[in-house]
């Protein structure tokens, strides 16, 4: 085999092999940038860190009726699903048992709803790190669920927004 025959089909796979691995850094990049995006980055909306930041425990329990959810329901959902999402992706144990949506909207005690915060925090941050941790191929197979959970994460902090600036508790 010449030097020219084996030269152009190596140069393709390099270059082919460069473009995949520049594909996946991009996708990583999107998809970190979703999870911060509901976590800490003010972008086009307010992340966890900002929509929760400052609520007393009497706001955060706070509901207009018994069929709408308070923030502290709202936060309990989103912590719920942010961690099951989180075990499955770290291919740690999930119950067995069958989840009931409504069940996840849990009204705190004042002491739970501190916790809730913190653990809502350190999920979102364990997100973070466990996507940069990730190699490419995780990163492909899982992103479209990530996006979705950043996606329904923000749809819930357009709630919590709401509430606040209804109730007149939005900076």
């Amino acid at each position: 085999m010449s030097r020219k025959s084996w030269v152009f089909p190596f140069l393709i796979g390099f270059v082919l092999s460069c473009s995949q691995k520049k594909e996946g850094e991009d996708l990583k990049r999107l998809v970190k940038a979703q999870l911060q995006n509901t976590h800490t980055n003010e972008e086009w909306f307010a992340p966890t860190s900002v929509a929760l930041e400052g609520l007393t425990y009497e706001q955060a329990i706070w509901k207009d009726s018994t069929t709408n959810h308070s923030i502290a329901e709202l936060t309990s959902h989103i912590a719920f699903w942010n961690e099951m999402n989180l075990r499955s992706f770290k291919g740690l144990e999930i119950p067995d048992q069958e989840i009931v949506n409504d069940d996840t909207f849990q009204t705190p005690t004042e002491e739970e709803w501190l916790k809730t915060l913190k653990r809502l925090d350190s999920i979102q941050t364990e997100w973070e790190v466990s996507v940069e941790k990730s190699n490419d191929i995780k990163i492909k197979e899982w992103s479209e669920e990530i996006i979705n959970m950043s996606a329904h994460t923000g749809y819930h902090l357009g709630q919590i927004v709401y509430l606040r600036k209804h109730k007149a508790w939005w900076k």
